[in-house]
């Protein structure tokens, strides 16, 4: 019975989520302290375990660089960035488009998808007021982007990392398994992008005019400030790259460094403060522990093993079932806890197989969660990232919005990610 009424209370909650008849932050709260108080969770151990509730590495992951984006605001930079791109694709709306996804996609296999997020779409915005063009297409556009790329490597999406730390893969067991198959779906992704987009592609030649005549050297207000923001935002991506040979968390690379920031800029840590996504953060871990309570209860390891005993010793429908199965399921609980609650059990599927053939498993469920976090709006932290910048900037992206072109994104790569899977391992 505690399976059914969370699942239940889960569906209930998702669709007041889904529909935004109440905010999501209040939905997120209620339902996580309803789950709580009927004893659907683990208890004050939602506080502790990853696995059974918030996962902190990604909540301070989240806050370390929102400080470090508030600081490299006050510099100029996305400002400078923002004319320089316009003036390179002279405002042509796909070009610029393209130009921006390139730019997310190259940068979140090695910054993680939800700081190159983070980083790009406050230029994006400011871009696109500039142009005086609808800001939301190009978000959603570069999320999309963001987890196709971010795909690619141990470190570019969290599910990447728990998958890793489960199977004992390396940052170039990722490169030479997963890059070959991210970058043919992004070439198609932005080949679809021209079409699934087109009525965003306004183009005013009196605005393109004005930003033409602007010199993007002058949107930087302090040189000195740059710089400093520069060096420590290049020993963090550092210590992204070497997170896993340091022994050292992503979260606390980010918070570290966020320490170092305000540290060495002397900015108010007031005025940073203000610029954090707090609503963000409190829907991530509310959202975490209404996942923990499915799997508390039993709900996505029954799913699992009841997919796991109807495949048995056929693996190439086992792999079948990781990638359709994982795009499908990470895209309502969120691929991060989705993945954690499911890694056991794929390791379970996978002892019996040859290592060959084991390892084409874990590439399958990497591939499935990966690009299942394009599914719908809350199926991964970038797209709620980007959906909190968006309001914030006076941009608003609906669930159904981001849902619908994500939808479509997600069914075509993870086709693709099939075919890919069946041809290279079966």
């Amino acid at each position: 019975m505690s399976a059914v009424a969370a699942l239940a209370i889960f569906v209930v909650a998702f669709f007041f989520i889904a529909t935004e008849k109440i905010d999501k932050v209040k939905v997120v709260l209620v339902t996580a302290g309803l789950m709580t108080v009927l004893g659907l969770t683990a208890g004050a151990d939602v506080f502790f375990s990853e696995h059974q509730g918030i996962d902190w590495n990604v909540i301070f992951l989240l806050l370390g660089m929102m400080i470090v984006v508030g600081v490299i605001k006050d510099t100029g930079l996305f400002e400078y960035l923002a004319i320089w791109a316009a003036k390179r694709s002279k405002g042509r709306p796909y070009r610029l488009l393209v130009m921006l996804m390139a730019i997310t996609a190259v940068a979140s296999p090695f910054l993680d998808n939800v700081t190159t997020i983070m980083l790009v779409a406050p230029v994006t915005v400011v871009v696109c007021n500039r142009l005086r063009i609808p800001a939301q297409p190009y978000l959603i556009a570069e999320v999309l982007a963001s987890n196709i790329g971010g795909a690619a490597t141990l470190i570019g999406d969290p599910p990447n990392i728990i998958i890793a730390s489960r199977a004992g893969l390396t940052f170039n067991d990722f490169l030479i398994h997963m890059t070959p198959i991210v970058v043919i779906v992004f070439v198609t992704f932005v080949v679809m992008s021209r079409w699934i987009f087109r009525k965003a592609f306004t183009y005013d030649e009196r605005y393109v005019a004005e930003v033409m005549a602007l010199d993007e050297r002058k949107a930087i207000t302090d040189h000195g400030l740059l710089v400093r923001c520069l060096v420590v935002l290049g020993l963090i991506v550092v210590g992204f790259s070497l997170h896993s040979v340091l022994g050292v968390e992503p979260s606390i690379v980010a918070l570290v460094g966020a320490g170092v920031m305000l540290l060495v800029t002397k900015v108010e840590v007031s005025d940073v403060l203000r610029e954090v996504e707090w609503g963000v953060l409190v829907f991530f871990m509310g959202l975490f522990v209404m996942v923990a309570a499915l799997g508390h209860t039993g709900v996505i390891e029954n799913i699992g093993t009841w997919a796991a005993d109807a495949i048995g010793d056929n693996y190439f429908a086992a792999a079948t079932s990781l990638v359709f199965g994982s795009a499908v399921l990470g895209a309502f609980f969120d691929n991060i806890p989705y993945t954690a609650t499911m890694a056991p059990i794929v390791e379970g599927m996978a002892a019996g197989a040859d290592p060959q053939t084991a390892d084409a498993l874990w590439w399958s469920f990497a591939l499935g969660a990966d690009f299942g976090g394009n599914g719908t709006a809350v199926a991964a932290s970038a797209n709620v990232v980007a959906i909190g910048i968006a309001a914030r900037t006076g941009h608003p992206i609906s669930f159904w919005q981001f849902t619908r072109y994500g939808v479509g994104v997600t069914v075509v790569s993870t086709v693709m990610a099939w075919v890919y899977v069946a041809l290279r391992y079966f």
